[in-house]
């Protein structure tokens, strides 16, 4: 099983893989670093993860960072100390001894770049992805085993530190690495990380072939794959449940369910186009009320109208199955709700194909259609039928516009604010959840609860 998000990320992934994870026997993140949050909230507190599986709070699951990842040593150390200080026992995490290493430096070099783009900056979050994949490809960083080698740790260190030296220099005006200094941060993470370096790939294989459930724990979203998504406003690894058996190490490894994971409205961290963004004014006032700030940077969220065109895109490369739908609780007593249907385009015609071209989407206009609001507290619901006419008409319409059936919705951030929707309830057709693609019509699918009918937008950008 895959838990992948559909949209930009901050979807609400951690949400549910803790909470598929309580029927998993391991939970293995197979891509990314410590760039993204997934938060947990439970009766112990509220979690804010960033290296480590969503699986860790729930006691005997054992969570992977798997060989797809780079690995922020330091932070994840400090991860591990901060949840150990909560009373968190974390002696089922494993790291895997293919991973690669993502060095201080290599946070270093994210932020000089970030600085040097200046107005034409990507957004990056500043922990070093970019350059640490980066590196990996051009063979200049580390795998975590070789932290180990203390034969020929001396040796494989110098042309990482060179090249890292001639970025650092030659590009940004910085002050060089003293090669010294490298290996003994190396030294000092090594006996700290030992004990939870494995060959997690032997491992995982074995407990697949023994029956074992995995859970492959996706970051960030489909818009954000760095083959798939909006180039160059991506991250640096493959976000798609397609890249899930390479990531978590077992490239023969069939993923038998994906469950796309979004919000019941737009969300987006980082630059780049976004067609459904709401006005300043709007934004400001709802990401106040909703607490929309990034899990690791803490930086203000944008935020849109439920977007169907890009979800529906995001579905269907991630070959998404079932959607679990977040956040709905906060779209109480908001009023009327704007979904878009379509984009138009600048002869006019709407389309309802999404493209991943940058400068074809800045130029693009959202066509929303209207559904009516609500203004019962539903965060105490558990019931799919219990929930408001409206509500049900929402997540309904949402199921029919992208083609998935909604199977979770969530209604608070707590981990039991969740509801299963019972089987034929927020059905869509099977087209789309089978990989064929869902009607061209932004009027298809009109459920009778809708108020109005598609229209040129008012709040787009």
């Amino acid at each position: 099983m895959a838990v992948v998000g559909l949209n930009w990320g901050d979807e609400g992934k951690g949400r549910m893989v803790d909470n598929l994870a309580a029927g998993a026997d391991y939970v293995v993140r197979y891509h990314g670093g410590g760039n993204a949050g997934h938060t947990i909230h439970t009766d112990r507190g509220m979690f804010k993860l960033h290296s480590l599986p969503s699986s860790v709070l729930r006691p005997g699951v054992t969570g992977v960072l798997g060989p797809g990842m780079t690995v922020d040593v330091e932070g994840l150390l400090q991860e591990i100390d901060a949840l150990a200080g909560q009373g968190v026992d974390t002696g089922r995490l494993l790291v895997s001894d293919q991973a690669s290493v993502c060095f201080p430096f290599h946070r270093d070099l994210d932020a000089l770049e970030e600085e040097r783009l200046s107005h034409g900056k990507y957004g990056s979050t500043r922990k070093g992805i970019s350059p640490a994949y980066g590196d990996r490809v051009m063979k200049k960083t580390l795998l975590v085993r070789e932290l180990f080698d203390k034969e020929s740790l001396t040796e494989r260190l110098a042309p990482v530190v060179d090249w890292a030296n001639e970025r650092l220099i030659r590009v940004y005006g910085a002050d060089p690495l003293v090669p010294a200094e490298v290996e003994r941060w190396a030294a000092g993470v090594r006996d700290r990380l030992e004990p939870y370096v494995t060959d997690t790939s032997r491992l995982l294989a074995g407990a697949l072939e023994a029956g074992a459930t995995v859970l492959a724990e996706g970051q960030l979203g489909a818009l954000r794959d760095l083959y798939f998504g909006i180039y160059p406003f991506t991250t640096s690894s493959n976000c798609l449940a397609g890249h899930a058996p390479v990531g978590i190490g077992v490239p023969w490894a069939r993923v038998d369910r994906v469950v796309g994971v979004t919000k019941a409205f737009a969300s987006c961290v980082g630059a780049g186009p976004f067609v459904t963004e709401y006005d300043e004014e709007r934004a400001d006032r709802l990401r106040r009320q909703w607490g929309e700030y990034g899990s690791t940077t803490n930086r203000p969220r944008r935020l849109g109208a439920f977007d169907a065109v890009a979800t529906r895109y995001g579905a269907r490369v991630q070959g998404a199955g079932e959607i679990a739908l977040t956040n709905l609780d906060q779209l109480t007593g908001t009023g009327e709700l704007p979904v878009c249907t379509g984009y138009e385009q600048e002869d006019g015609l709407v389309t309802t194909e999404f493209t991943t071209s940058p400068a074809a989407l800045a130029r693009m206009r959202p066509v929303h259609r209207t559904f009516a609001g609500w203004d019962e507290d539903i965060s105490g619901i558990r019931r799919y039928d219990r929930l408001p006419a409206a509500a049900r008409a929402y997540v309904e319409g949402i199921a029919d516009l992208v083609g998935v059936p909604v199977r979770y919705v969530s209604v608070g951030s707590h981990r039991d604010a969740l509801i299963e929707v019972p089987a034929g309830a927020g059905d869509a057709g099977a087209g789309a959840a089978a990989g064929r693609p869902a009607s061209a019509d932004p009027a298809a699918g009109n459920t009778g609860s809708t108020a109005g009918t598609g229209t040129a937008a008012t709040e787009g950008k």
